[in-house]
């Protein structure tokens, strides 16, 4: 099966004139079907400006992006809408509170894409999409600011689920969660792997978020991958200097590099 994120030697640059400079220099990342990747670096190390440029939403200078079998870099005009409006890609974000619609309700939200289309059955599929993710139907006529984080973020991956996505770009996803919501969405978005078979992009500063759930991670700094592989190997034994910073500054990893609460919760799904 072809991979779901095919990129190679991406170059993108931002800004007009002078303030242009390079935020990705030559790149390369592969996510295939069913896999989770972990995306790794600190703040201005380049991660939103590759999920951007996966989506078509920057210019490259030079290299590919194929998404789900699609040269996205070559597309433009009605071609890149007509890609983006298939929903073979979603995107999740960092704060919910942000993404979804204060003035709408969950159900308006998480169906929204399906008005657009003008699907047929959207209420019933809107329900069925709240419980796959744990949440009752009876949310769907609630406001964002009348359910609690965890559910914004539930609301969120079901919006971004109900177009049967084969690819999802997860970023910071559980950084903006308290404790024992982040160890619930981790678990969701694992059981959606599981279930549905989707790959995911999970991009993060934190590697301790990433650690216990990640099939392989990427090691972004100054616009570069420094260092890539399985995930048990890349914190068992980093190679490179900033890969070995993340670790030592990652106190929640214990020696199997898991993050403590994370490996609870896969000790409980799996009990």
């Amino acid at each position: 099966m072809s991979d779901l994120v095919e990129v190679r030697d991406l170059a993108v640059s931002l800004g007009r004139g002078r303030a242009r400079r390079e935020i990705l220099q030559g790149v390369d990342l592969t996510v295939r079907p069913g896999e989770i990747v972990g995306l790794i670096g600190e703040t201005g190390s380049g991660k939103t400006t590759l999920a951007r440029s996966l989506l078509g939403l920057n210019r490259i200078d030079r290299g590919t992006v194929s998404v789900t079998g699609t040269e996205v870099g070559s597309l433009r005009g009605e071609a890149l809408r007509a890609f983006r409006r298939a929903g073979s890609v979603q995107y999740i974000f960092q704060d919910p509170l942000q993404s979804l619609d204060p003035d709408l309700p969950l159900g308006r939200s998480v169906g929204e894409a399906l008005e657009v289309r003008g699907a047929s059955g959207i209420a019933n599929r809107v329900a069925g999409a709240l419980e796959r993710v744990g949440l009752d139907s009876a949310l769907a006529a609630r406001l964002p600011s009348e359910v609690s984080g965890g559910q914004r973020q539930r609301a969120a991956i079901a919006r971004a689920m109900i177009t049967e996505p084969r690819l999802l770009l997860c970023d910071e996803p559980v950084s903006a969660l308290d404790a024992s919501s982040r160890t619930a969405v981790l678990e969701l978005l694992l059981r959606l792997r599981d279930d549905e078979g989707v790959g995911l992009l999970f991009i993060s500063h934190d590697l301790g978020s990433v650690a216990g759930v990640t099939d392989r991670i990427a090691v972004l700094h100054h616009g570069r991958i420094v260092e890539a592989g399985a995930t048990a190997q890349v914190i068992g034994e980093p190679s490179h200097p900033y890969t070995r910073l993340l670790v030592g500054s990652a106190p929640t990893l214990d020696d199997a590099g898991l993050d403590r609460t994370v490996r609870a919760a896969l000790r409980a799904q799996l009990a």
